[in-house]
């Protein structure tokens, strides 16, 4: 079985970023100096040529779907976050974009179901 080096960073009470060695000692970071400032043309044809994260389009962004926050509903229900941390199936899903468009809702529901 090989060895594995690990090589950590961090940044020091001065600002620079260091490497750290699993022996303790620390190199600093070598500066790879200003980045060169881009054009808005330029920003637009580098993102065009990008197959993975193609620009966002108005035909586009219609057909994106909204993720619910879950750390927003845990919140609204008053759950830590090992408490609301699962993996819901298809159901659950369903349910959790419902409490994530209209929480007080949900919550008048609950408490109409067990009789408050």
């Amino acid at each position: 079985m090989s060895e594995k080096t690990i090589i950590a960073r961090r940044r020091k009470t001065d600002g620079k970023l260091v490497r750290v060695f699993p022996d303790g000692r620390e190199e600093p970071f070598p500066d790879p100096g200003p980045l060169p400032h881009l054009t808005e043309e330029e920003i637009n044809a580098a993102a065009l040529t990008d197959p993975d994260n193609p620009p966002r389009t108005l035909e586009l962004q219609k057909r994106l779907k909204r993720v619910p926050q879950v750390k927003v509903m845990r919140r609204a229900l008053h759950l830590t976050q090992e408490e609301g941390k699962t993996e819901p199936d298809q159901a659950a899903r369903a349910y959790l974009i419902v409490i994530a468009r209209n929480p007080k809702a949900v919550v008048e529901a609950l408490d109409a179901a067990r009789g408050y």
